[in-house]
């Protein structure tokens, strides 16, 4: 009961070509081709972004090393500037 047989295809193919016609039936294909051609290409574009955004956070860049300064040169301190507190007024 739940199965086509050859005969339920013949059925679906006899009324698809009654609908839609025998000179539309090869332009529908091949627009369907081309479209199922374009969705695998770009869902196999889209899985290689992805492969290649896995490899890219698995394996971690290393941080640079911060220079260390030679004893002959100053070491300069920059002033912290606080910021001015303005008086809060109350009503």
């Amino acid at each position: 009961m739940g199965s086509f047989s050859w005969t339920h295809l013949l059925i679906i193919a006899v009324l698809f070509v009654l609908l839609f016609g025998a000179k539309r039936l090869p332009d529908a294909a091949r627009g369907l081709g081309r479209s199922l051609r374009i969705f695998k290409s770009e869902v196999g574009q889209m899985q290689a972004e992805s492969a290649a955004a896995d490899t890219q956070t698995a394996t971690p860049a290393t941080p640079a090393q911060p220079q260390q300064l030679s004893a002959s040169a100053p070491q300069v301190q920059t002033p912290v500037v606080e910021p001015q507190q303005q008086g809060h007024k109350t009503l």
